[in-house]
């Protein structure tokens, strides 16, 4: 199969990812951080390794302020539910993926909050000057998404990070297509909170993420239980980051999730002018079709290609690449104000998402498939 739906995991991985999640299993199986045997303790200092090189990556200082959560929705649940919100105001936008827009409408539903969600403008962003335009005396937190998962829009973070800074008010990033891909550092976006996702852009195993949260700013766990310390007292500890970090932890995965950043640290640059070209001549190629309906901008963004085939539901289309050997993503990406915004909440969009790994011979062999499929259904 040709692969292009690295926007939803990265496929395939780095061998040394392999190895390291299965070698994990196969010699290192001891719990992080719950006993003291030499075993466990190897264990913890891989879990620490990987802390250490997220650290380097974000460019921070504390790894012990990058908490490891089960994937990228479950770091946005920690930073949204671990905020005093209720009685405030939320400013979100309809870019949004369901992991940061379901609590936060469900929120609201309740009463708990009052809630904007902002639309992006021609360019596919949301700029400074419609978040300041929205917000209150009361607003408590700025949610964004870095880059649309829908049409690959960058947003203008730093901007608005810096207004959020001035305004005194939080600022959560959803890095989930950004972090591996475009540079993503806390203090240059002026970032209080950062949910990202390991599988993606930073090319580990599933069933790994994180939240790096900002020095002097305190969650509330919403996940509570054991922790390895301070196993006397029946509350959860203070320390960072035992507070967020209850049950064991996805040994194997962080185990990849290292060798997946040490790949990426290796090869960042390579990495992004390669996912660039590709994406660039899957659009141009797309672009040239009759038939064929492109959506976003074309410049500023991250590896996405969003489409329609004139006459074809998204999933229709997507099914016929798929008995051409053709991997994409149809539907709504869990982004419907995304979808409504663009006008396809009822048809959906097909998504190809490059990858370091895919070839130009696949884009080319791709963009016909779809120049074919675009003909037969004009006929």
């Amino acid at each position: 199969m040709i692969y292009l739906d690295n926007a939803a995991t990265t496929f395939p991985k780095p061998p040394q990812v392999l190895r390291a999640a299965s070698g994990v299993m196969a010699k290192l199986g001891a719990n992080p951080g719950r006993s003291g045997h030499r075993m466990s303790l190897a264990a913890g200092r891989v879990v620490m390794r990987c802390r250490e090189a997220l650290a380097e990556l974000l460019r921070v200082d504390d790894p012990e302020r990058i908490v490891f959560c089960f994937n990228c929705t479950d770091a946005l649940n920690l930073a949204i539910r671990g905020l005093p919100l209720a009685g405030g105001h939320v400013v979100a936008t309809a870019l949004d993926h369901n992991a940061s827009l379901r609590p936060l409408c469900g929120m609201a539903a309740r009463g708990e909050i009052a809630l904007d969600v902002l639309l992006p403008g021609p360019d596919g962003a949301v700029s400074r000057a419609q978040v300041e335009r929205a917000l209150r005396p009361d607003t408590q937190l700025v949610a964004l998404s870095h880059a649309s998962n829908v049409t690959g829009a960058l947003q203008p973070a730093a901007e608005i990070g810096a207004l959020c800074r001035e305004k005194g008010v939080c600022f959560l990033l959803d890095a989930a297509q950004t972090l591996g891909i475009a540079p993503v550092y806390p203090e240059a976006l002026c970032a209080d909170l950062i949910a990202f996702p390991g599988h993606k852009g930073l090319l580990g195993p599933m069933g790994t993420g994180g939240l790096w949260i900002r020095p002097g700013l305190t969650l509330r766990p919403y996940r509570e239980g054991g922790t390895g310390s301070r196993s006397d007292s029946p509350l959860q500890p203070d320390e960072l980051p035992d507070r967020y970090e209850s049950g064991t932890l996805n040994l194997p995965g962080i185990a990849g999730l290292l060798e997946g950043v040490r790949f990426l640290q290796a090869h960042g640059d390579e990495i992004r002018l390669k996912e660039e070209a590709l994406t660039k001549k899957l659009r141009n190629s797309l672009s040239q079709l009759n038939g064929v309906t492109l959506y976003g901008p074309t410049d500023n963004t991250v590896g996405i290609v969003s489409f329609n085939v004139d006459g074809l539901r998204s999933g229709e289309t997507a099914d016929a690449l798929n008995r051409a050997g053709v991997g994409m993503r149809a539907g709504l990406h869990c982004a419907p104000l995304m979808h409504r915004a663009l006008g396809t909440l009822e048809t959906g969009v097909v998504r190809a998402s490059p990858g370091f790994f895919n070839t130009e011979a696949e884009i080319e062999r791709t963009a016909g498939f779809v120049e074919t499929l675009a003909k037969a259904s004009r006929a």
